[in-house]
């Protein structure tokens, strides 16, 4: 699924992938979220309420790009590096393709429905 993502106002190409929790992403765009950096690796925010994990996909490691749900905590996490190994409270949402020095500094994540 296409998105239209902007970081700081600066538009990126992004998807979101066809998993029940992209899906209840999506049911909340458009969505504005300040974002904090967390462990030196990915920013992360919280969306208004929690996603789905219902029929989660298989756990994979977060690669630089990948925007991502901890379920634990409820965040939305915006990975700039390469992530540790497989978690399955970590589920890839989708990807967003930006540099990742254009990621590790991104305060402000805006997140809709492409046209």
């Amino acid at each position: 699924m296409d998105i239209r993502v902007t970081l700081d106002g600066q538009p990126a190409d992004a998807t979101l992938n066809d998993s029940p929790a992209a899906r209840d992403l999506a049911s909340l765009l458009p969505l504005t979220l300040d974002l904090e950096d967390f462990h030196g690796i990915e920013r992360i925010a919280d969306p208004p309420r929690e996603l789905t994990t219902h029929d989660a996909t298989e756990p994979a490691a977060a690669k630089a790009g990948d925007l991502a749900y901890y379920a634990p905590w409820g965040d939305l996490a915006l990975f700039y590096k390469n992530g540790p190994s497989a978690s399955a409270d970590l589920l890839i949402l989708g990807h967003i393709n930006a540099d990742a020095d254009q990621l590790a500094e991104a305060r402000r994540l805006t997140i809709e429905t492409a046209p």
